[in-house]
C-alpha cells in the first residue's frame, strides 16, 4: 500500500513539476513579448480630433457649419448642394491636418 502511495505521489509531483515548467515558459514568453511591445501607445487616442484643443475643435466645427449654411443658401441646385456638402465633410479632416499640423 505504501509503495502504491509513493508511486502516486511521485506521479503527482512529476505532473506538478511539468505544469510549473509550462507555466514558467508561458510567463517568460509573455515577459519577452511585453519587452518588445512599447508601453505607451503612440498615435490614436480613440477620440476624434484628439490632438486639437477645445478652441480649435470649436473653430473647425463653426467653419464647417458656416460653409454648409452658405452652400445651402446660395446654390440653387439640390444635387449640387448635396455634392458640395459631401465634399466639405470629406475634405475637413485633410484640410485640418494640412492647416493645423504645420511644424515651422
Amino acid at each position: 500500500m505504501s509503495k502504491e502511495r509513493a508511486k502516486r505521489r511521485a506521479l503527482l509531483e512529476a505532473e506538478r513539476a511539468a505544469r510549473m515548467r509550462r507555466n514558467e515558459r508561458k510567463r517568460a514568453r509573455r515577459a519577452a513579448l511585453r519587452r518588445l511591445v512599447p508601453k505607451v501607445r503612440v498615435g490614436r487616442t480613440g477620440k476624434l480630433f484628439a490632438r486639437r484643443s477645445r478652441a480649435q475643435r470649436s473653430v473647425i466645427v463653426t467653419l464647417v457649419l458656416v460653409a454648409l449654411v452658405l452652400v445651402w443658401l446660395f446654390i440653387p441646385s439640390t444635387s449640387a448642394r448635396i455634392g458640395i456638402s459631401a465634399l466639405i465633410i470629406v475634405a475637413t479632416p485633410a484640410l485640418t491636418v494640412l492647416v493645423l499640423d504645420r511644424r515651422i
